[in-house]
């Protein structure tokens, strides 16, 4: 009875993960239309032009890295000292 336990565990587990793929993929796609769409309500005329050049990807990632700072910053403001 192990035995087989142990033979079918690897199958389970790889059902397992292509079904979370599954799950996951709809909801990445979603996650990536609402970034896209406030890039365009917020971007700056720099990252639009990185995004006409070099396309979604690398536009993405510098708009999310500049909003990284602003909430940087504005939690460095906040902090008390």
């Amino acid at each position: 009875m192990i035995g087989f336990t142990l033979l079918l565990f690897p199958f389970v587990l790889l059902g397992f993960v292509m079904l979370m793929g599954r799950v996951e993929e709809p909801l990445s796609q979603i996650a990536d239309e609402r970034d896209i769409e406030q890039f365009f309500d917020d971007a700056n005329a720099e990252e639009l032009d990185v995004f006409i050049r070099e396309g979604t990807d690398s536009a993405l990632s510098r708009f999310r890295a500049r909003l990284g700072l602003r909430r940087l910053r504005r939690g460095l403001r906040k902090a008390p000292d």
